[in-house]
């Protein structure tokens, strides 16, 4: 039998792999196509022209989720000069579920808020890069999330393209993933609009069917061209998302990523696998070589005791 040492180990492995990638250069996986958004599911509208920065959201999301009473009141409105490290804005953590942030656009004579939370998306990237099935989609567009079967491997924060879900720290012994729900299992199942859009003085959140609440955006657009710019953040971009936006300024310069894509974030990963199969084939054949040549000692070692023992008996 042919020793399997390193040099062996190491052509065999390198070569498996070379194999691997030239018959994953002949037939490359593809992407699906994504057709869009189902339509199927309930939607909200932000029209950030009309957002005072009341907090009222907030604090309704606050009750309705029994989340931590915050640092700040909800009625302290210099929260919104607290700025994180880089002048980065606030944003969600295992405590606090959405929040709004000030912006000073230099066209406005007035400053704008932007809400921001869980945007439900169409395909979540959250959801397709759990191995565990921690989240899920409901019927009605929320995307829920299972502590039960959650193992803490904090995929989801990465893969999120809005960098929402958030990692309880505070409970090293229990740690769960922390966001948004949209209200599923006290409002949105029985029909109910989210708390924060019930909470909202101003009527800046419009709830409703996703289709309708497009529809909507898309006509207040086109009734104010002086008032909005032509765009509904959440149409297309990641393949749609249940939380619409509509803006009197470039999206951009309130904080909104423009260069997300109109697909789903794991069809770019499907993609991306597909042009570098060696990375799924390449792997395998040296973590099985590392395997063979583990036994291969363990044998080895196994069978030299053997045979000390019997010299020492004889």
């Amino acid at each position: 039998m042919k020793s399997l040492n390193r040099r062996n180990f190491l052509k065999s492995g390198l070569a498996g792999g070379a194999l691997a990638t030239f018959l994953g250069r002949e037939k490359p996986a593809q992407a699906r196509e994504f057709s869009g958004y189902t339509n199927k599911g309930t939607g909200v509208l932000v029209d950030l022209s009309r957002c005072v920065g009341c907090r009222s959201c907030e604090a309704a999301c606050n009750r309705e989720q029994n989340l931590p009473e915050p640092d700040v009141p909800f009625d302290d409105f210099s929260i919104f000069d607290t700025e994180r490290h880089g002048g980065l804005k606030r944003r969600t953590s295992e405590g606090v579920f959405t929040v709004v942030n000030r912006y000073n656009p230099e066209e406005l004579d007035h400053p704008l808020f932007r809400k921001f939370q869980c945007n439900h998306c169409e395909e979540p990237a959250c959801l397709t890069s759990c191995f565990v099935n921690a989240y899920t989609k409901t019927p009605e567009g929320a995307v829920m999330y299972n502590p039960k079967v959650c193992v803490g491997c904090r995929n989801c924060m990465i893969a999120c393209p809005f960098y929402v879900p958030a990692y309880s720290y505070s409970k090293p012994l229990n740690p769960i993933v922390e966001k948004c729900i949209m209200c599923y299992p006290t409002r949105l199942k029985f029909g109910k609009p989210p708390a924060c859009v019930e909470a909202c003085p101003t009527e800046a959140l419009t709830f409703g069917s996703r289709v309708n609440v497009l529809k909507f955006a898309k006509e207040r657009i086109r009734q104010h061209p002086e008032i909005f710019v032509d765009h509904v953040y959440g149409e297309k971009e990641v393949g749609g998302t249940a939380w619409l936006y509509i803006s009197p300024v470039d999206f951009k310069k309130i904080g909104f990523d423009m260069n997300l894509g109109h697909q789903p974030i794991i069809n770019y990963v499907k993609s991306f696998l597909a042009t570098v199969p060696m990375v799924l084939t390449i792997w395998p054949a040296l973590f099985a070589g590392f395997y063979r040549l583990a036994n291969r000692k363990d044998g080895l070692k196994k069978d030299n005791n053997e045979g000390a023992r019997e010299e020492s008996q004889s």
